[in-house]
């Protein structure tokens, strides 16, 4: 199968060719041609599938026969939103818009928190189609008289189940509200929980389903190994693993911006160029680590779930487990960063006696047992009892780990809607 054969017109055509994309990706094969018959979608697919341009090249052709090139910024109305959870995730997705709309005069823009409000607040009043956002701060362009979305067609959900993660169900259901009854509703989620069904049952009208990946099933190109080790030596543990093995380009997870900023140090310290990136790191920061562990000039990057959902890196090789999360399914989301686009990947997972609860339900999710494989000189030491790691998700603790887990709302973070002009992290 080919884009020719999906209907798309000669502009995006020339802008996939560029680049040096010829083949459609499931996800892209299947959601395409959905879109452009101007159905309402649910699609199930995890980060690395294609499936920002599965929506981003059938909605630019959808909005392509109103654009226009006048200056006037009542000929640039708001045609299109497109929600989701992260800053980083809404650039690379409004990058992806820019990239396949390059032959096409319509205009896009980003809006999200933790940045100064005024240069977006410019960008909008000169008049965007397609708008990318996060909901905390869409809102309060809202509530600023900044939007006009009585012109709207289309709106999209992306990463939906790490919206409602986040804690964004109320600002999503404000924002929907705002919204035009007539409109082409899409929705895309690695996951198909009960809460992203009901939220789906009460915003789209009948969608067609769109599924790419077996259920909570791992990539299959990801080699996945445990490395046993006592709490107190994952450190050695991972600099001797980076070291020996001369690992490039690691990325590595840790459950709370306080540990990843430690370890990041510590790394340092052992002479392995490292950055953290989390909810607490400025936009401007969050973005030069991101550059520089892309371009090999940080060689470990070292990240909170939430932080690293929608981070979009090529061929990325290495996914290291400092630490087990502590809901099984961010175990997937997290080894998805790598073996992407057909090439190979690994994930290895240091886990200690806290932690093998985690590593069961974990198992128990995939339906497989791990290899595991204890590193010379690092043997845990069976006397070494477990500690309890704080339930971030519930509040408690569950047995197996150290305190320090997620609070509500994830790695610590504080609610999405507590603190103005810091929202839509």
């Amino acid at each position: 199968m080919s884009f020719e054969s999906l209907g798309l017109m000669p502009e995006l055509l020339r802008a996939v060719r560029e680049q040096g994309y010829e083949t459609p990706t499931p996800i892209q094969a299947q959601a395409i041609p959905i879109v452009l018959e101007g159905r309402d979608l649910m699609g199930r697919a995890q980060t690395g599938t294609g499936k920002t341009a599965g929506f981003t090249l059938p909605l630019l052709q959808r909005l392509a026969p109103h654009a226009s090139t006048s200056a006037s910024p009542a000929r640039h109305p708001i045609r299109a939103l497109i929600l989701t959870p992260t800053r980083e995730l809404a650039m690379q997705v409004e990058e992806s818009v820019r990239t396949y709309g390059r032959h096409i005069p319509l205009r896009s823009t980003t809006i999200f928190g933790g940045v100064n409000i005024n240069p977006q607040t410019k960008a909008l009043r000169a008049g965007v189609e397609i708008l990318v956002a996060t909901p905390g701060r869409l809102l309060d362009h809202q509530q600023q008289g900044n939007l006009n979305f009585s012109q709207l067609e289309v709106v999209i959900l992306d990463e939906a189940d790490r919206m409602l993660d986040m804690g964004f169900i109320r600002d999503i259901r404000k924002i929907i509200a705002l919204l035009p009854t007539q409109r082409q509703t899409l929705l895309f989620s690695a996951t198909f929980t009960d809460e992203i069904k009901q939220l789906a049952g009460a915003f789209l009208k009948n969608p067609a389903l769109v599924e790419v990946t077996p259920r909570n099933t791992a990539a299959e190109l990801v080699r996945q190994i445990v490395h046993p080790v006592d709490r107190e030596r994952k450190r050695a543990l991972l600099a001797h693993l980076i070291q020996s093995r001369g690992l490039e380009q690691v990325l590595v997870f840790t459950r709370t911006k306080h540990g990843a900023n430690r370890l990041s140090e510590q790394l340092d310290k052992d002479g392995i160029s490292s950055m953290a990136i989390h909810g607490n790191k400025s936009q401007p920061q969050r973005i030069k680590a991101l550059e520089e562990f892309k371009k090999g000039s940080v060689r470990v990057l070292v990240a909170t779930d939430i932080a690293a959902r929608g981070l979009d890196i090529d061929q990325l090789p290495h996914v290291v487990n400092y630490e087990l999360p502590q809901v099984p399914e961010d175990y997937i989301h997290r080894i998805g960063r790598t073996g992407r686009a057909g090439s190979e990947g690994e994930a290895f997972s240091l886990v200690c006696v806290d932690e093998h609860k985690l590593l069961r339900d974990i198992e128990k999710l995939l339906r497989k047992d791990l290899p595991k494989q204890v590193v010379t000189g690092y043997a845990p030491d069976p006397s070494i009892p477990a500690e309890p790691i704080e339930n971030g998700r519930q509040g408690g603790r569950v047995g197996g780990g150290r305190p320090g887990g997620r609070r509500p709302g994830g790695n610590g973070a504080s609610s999405p809607r507590s603190r103005p002009g810091v929202r839509g992290k």
